[in-house]
């Protein structure tokens, strides 16, 4: 990025152009920001945005003034004119910097241009003070759409102030997009048996937090689950009738039935007027033209109460009339929709039929993931944002390799077929036990990749620069540590889960959850038929744990090397003056201790090994490994409210009581 006597600090997104000067330049003990009224920011959010971090980081207070007869140190401007030649050929969003004993300057085209400039600015005052270097800038991104999504459903429920923090970070590091999953998060009228209990947010939260992003320059799309994804709805005594298995509403709750059964009956009339009446009452509440109606993971479609119909004109047929409906409802309106591309993907004959003002947003989540689904989209012609993902679901530790691997190849696919954006997707499946400050490393990768999806960082020094600018670690080590410590997890929160659900509540197993475990999906049919009844709850745990043999021998050694991460961390932590950030790493890693002491004390109780080879380390007393998990749980919930409202949290809990008195059990 420049020569070495500028590594003690740096920028992201990197800038497609910088010119570094030997010289530096000292910050005046009481300065003035002068920004340009033409830039269109009526609160003059960006001056205050620079003054806050000038005393921040240096304890000086600055004025802010606007127009030609007040002197600025700090000038941001609209240019008259603009030949800057961007990436794209384009202009919205690109700046140029200037940083010289004359002053600073910032210059664009647009509000975004010059919002984007400041970030940029401020990430350089964050790390060097009152002192700067001199440079000049001209920058631009790739994608015009950068945008960010976060389930905000099925486990956590942000609260606003929280909210409005991770704005702040998504503003800081360019993302100009913002969404919102909701299922039965939100509290739509007539719908309080759905909503009840959820913590839901509220028309008068998304209003104030609508105007927020606006402030910002961070467009808020709506984006509410409207065909599949119905779980909680289609369990309610008002609904469940709309849903194509009505007749197992009442089952217990599954974190794992909740991710394959929630589909609407669409062959229903009344299942349109159900998602059109969240439509318009929810798109009311945002001034975007944009709307997401996700119609994603319709995995039950067909097979229940629109079996006949679906039959009939077929399944593709039946879904790219349902999906098509609702677009037309909201074009009529003025809007332009969004939806998953999941399904239109793996029947693409829907392609062919998708409005030329829909936009398929196109996820693909594998580390590894090809260019042929996104290839796909662009050879049929249709409108795409390419969807790559944060890798934190289901973990207490961010996958930080995967979600670099992820976003990285995403990233230069939809460059390559012009893909029209990106949005970084970050989900709670399993209900969110991932701690959303623990996304952090995977959003910054976003922002680096949408901003420019054609350069070579290596990932290592990605780590660094984010642990400078993000974290305030002089070290750079930050990051890298916390990669470290996820490559420790060896027995997951998916595990624990799909351990426990696999007894459906009654002391049976729960085939639909066995269904989604690799080991033991292809044994349900073959055990039927081999020994003329179901697999046991006993049987099914016995074969998962005895497939997962070889990961658990791993687990002394891997908590010995997690151990050794919270020793390494611990100091540089302490000096991040983020306790936020460090009292959530802690909690995360030794929650993964404990879960892999769950896994190997689980593999012992199922003969998977002898405990003689497990050597000292063995935990001999499993109820005191139970009196642990759930101290820890207690600790776990207090993080939880930094962040969350109540939510689901007790299903968190829940569950890690049921692993308590199961460790309990087997002590006996």
């Amino acid at each position: 990025m420049a020569s070495e006597n500028t590594r003690k600090w740096a920028i992201i997104p990197e800038p497609n152009s910088m010119t570094v000067g030997e010289g530096t330049v000292l910050l005046p003990y009481a300065g003035r920001v002068n920004e340009s009224i033409a830039i269109g920011d009526g609160d003059f959010l960006l001056a205050h945005q620079l003054v806050a971090d000038i005393r921040s980081a240096t304890g000086t207070d600055w004025d802010i003034a606007t127009g030609d007869m007040w002197s600025g140190f700090i000038r941001l401007r609209i240019a008259d004119s603009w030949d800057f030649d961007s990436q794209d050929g384009g202009t919205a969003g690109a700046y140029t910097l200037t940083i010289n004993t004359d002053g600073i300057t910032i210059t664009s085209c647009d509000f975004e241009g010059v919002r984007n400039g400041v970030q940029t600015l401020r990430q350089l005052i964050r790390q060097n003070g009152a002192v700067l270097p001199e440079l000049q800038i001209a920058d631009a991104p790739a994608c015009q759409i950068r945008g960010y999504y976060l389930d905000a459903t099925r486990g956590r429920v942000p609260t606003l102030a929280w909210l409005k923090q991770w704005a702040d970070k998504l503003c800081l590091y360019k993302y100009n997009q913002l969404q919102l999953y909701i299922e039965h998060t939100f509290a739509f009228d007539g719908m309080s048996e759905t909503w009840r209990g959820s913590s839901p947010l509220t028309p008068a939260d998304t209003l104030e937090f609508d105007q927020y992003c606006a402030n910002l320059g961070i467009e808020l799309v709506p984006s509410v689950s409207t065909f599949g994804h119905q779980y909680v709805a289609m369990r309610t005594q008002e609904l469940r009738e709309l849903g194509e298995f009505p007749e197992d509403a009442d089952r217990p709750f599954s974190f794992i039935e909740r991710m394959r059964h929630h589909t609407l009956n669409v062959a229903d009339d009344r299942a349109f007027a159900f998602s059109a009446q969240l439509v318009d009452s929810y798109l009311q509440l945002f001034r975007s033209k944009r709307f997401n109606i996700c119609a994603d993971e319709t995995f039950d479609l067909g097979k229940g109460k629109s079996k006949q119909e679906a039959q009939r004109v077929g399944v593709a047929a039946l879904y790219a009339t349902y999906v098509g409906k609702l677009c037309e409802h909201l074009s009529k309106q003025g809007r332009e929709p969004m939806f998953w591309g999941d399904i239109a993907i793996e029947m693409p004959e829907i392609l062919e039929t998708l409005p030329n003002n829909v936009t398929l947003l196109n996820w693909q989540y594998e580390p590894e993931a090809t260019d042929e689904k996104i290839q796909l989209v662009a050879q049929a012609g249709a409108k795409q944002i390419v969807c790559p993902a944060v890798w934190g679901w289901n973990a207490l530790l961010p996958r930080i390799d995967d979600a670099w691997n992820n976003i990285a190849r995403i990233a230069r696919y939809g460059l390559d077929c012009g893909a029209e954006g990106m949005l970084v997707t970050d989900w709670g499946d399993f209900g969110h036990v991932n701690d959303p400050r623990m996304a952090v490393p995977g959003m910054i990768f976003g922002a680096q990749y949408a901003w420019n999806p054609a350069g070579d960082t290596a990932e290592n020094d990605l780590l660094e620069r984010i642990s400078r600018v993000e974290y305030g670690d002089c070290s750079a080590r930050f990051v890298a540590l916390l990669r470290n410590a996820s490559a420790q997890a060896v027995f997951t929160w998916r595990e624990l889960v799909e351990y426990l659900e696999l007894d459906d509540g009654t002391g049976n197993c729960n085939t639909d959850v066995a269904q989604t475990i690799p080991c033991l999906a292809d044994r349900l049919v073959d055990h039927l038929s081999d020994c003329g009844n179901a697999m046991t709850v006993r049987e099914a745990r016995n074969r998962m744990m005895r497939n997962m043999a070889t990961t658990i021998e791993r687990i002394p050694q891997a908590n010995r090397a997690l151990q050794q991460c919270m020793v390494d961390i611990a100091p540089i932590a302490a000096h991040m003056g983020n306790p936020g950030i460090t009292a959530a790493v802690r909690i995360a890693m030794e929650g993964q201790l404990l879960l892999n002491r769950v896994g190997f004390a689980l593999a012992e109780a199922h003969d998977v090994r002898d405990a003689h080879d497990a050597g000292d380390w063995r935990p001999s007393d499993y109820r005191a490994l139970a009196r642990e998990l759930e101290c820890w749980c207690e600790a776990y919930a207090k993080e939880w409210n930094a962040t969350s409202q109540p939510s689901e949290l007790h299903r968190i809990q829940e569950t890690v009581w049921k692993a308590a008195d199961e460790l309990r059990r087997i002590s006996k």
